[in-house]
């Protein structure tokens, strides 16, 4: 099961897969330059937005991204962070139904990292937050990108998505090496890294290189993890020249 939203456009479909904590309603600011490429939907992983389905493991979201694409037709499908995984994960397991894919700060082999170091943060939010302007500003520059992720309950404000639901799927990338997958890629892709990026150094460079379908990696400069808000027109930029060259 999944939430699927609509973006508009018409042509080619074009699956956008959000990072952990988010939704699908969070890559608005993309799919309104997207949809003169192509039919652009998102959806709300499981155990996020309005998804019914609060657990599952990569080959979990993989299944339901690749049931939307099979209502769409061969697409291109671009991820941030746990959406870029699993980008990757579905070219490399359903090659007829992935045209290209983007894959936004996210690393095969992360293997050793926990979600502890981030508890401590998340324990310091100001739950519930007063209002969604709160919550824009406690998130200072990704204010915009969180206000989409929060709804009011009768004491404020809280984030959709239930933390601790969503620890077991973070952690899941800490136990796995998922070069295996990159290896088996047909398509082309567009590895897309921020330059202040806590994914392991070096890796991103080599996923075009160790895929079969080969593609461009580049570097974004004065962009943190989500370098669609740091670095909008950069990644505009990048991704407009990548759907270009694949038709």
């Amino acid at each position: 099961m999944r939430r699927v939203v609509e973006f508009g456009g018409r042509g080619q479909g074009i699956l956008l897969l959000h990072g952990l904590m988010g939704r699908a309603t969070i890559w608005w600011p993309v799919a309104q330059w997207l949809t003169r490429y192509g039919r652009v939907v998102g959806i709300d992983a499981r155990a996020h937005g309005r998804n019914p389905v609060l657990t599952g493991r990569t080959e979990d979201f993989v299944a339901d991204a690749a049931e939307v694409v099979r209502d769409l037709g061969p697409s291109v499908v671009i991820g941030h962070s746990m959406g870029g995984l699993h980008a990757w994960a579905l070219a490399a397991t359903h090659p007829e139904l992935v045209k290209g894919i983007v894959v936004e700060d996210m690393a095969p082999d992360q293997r050793g990292k926990t979600v502890d170091k981030w508890k401590a943060y998340f324990d310091s939010w100001p739950t519930p937050f007063q209002s969604l302007a709160h919550v824009k500003e406690f998130f200072g520059q990704y204010g915009d990108h969180f206000i989409e992720c929060f709804e009011e309950r009768d004491d404020g404000y809280h984030l959709i998505a239930d933390l601790e639901r969503l620890y077991p799927i973070a952690n899941e990338w800490g136990e796995r090496d998922y070069w295996d997958l990159i290896e088996k890629i047909q398509c082309p892709m567009l590895a897309i890294e921020a330059a202040n990026s806590a994914m392991p150094p070096g890796q991103m460079a080599q996923m075009p290189v160790r895929s079969p379908g080969g593609g461009t990696h580049i570097v974004v400069e004065g962009a943190g993890h989500v370098v669609h808000r740091d670095q909008p027109e950069i990644y505009r930029g990048a991704v407009e020249a990548f759907l270009s060259s694949l038709t």
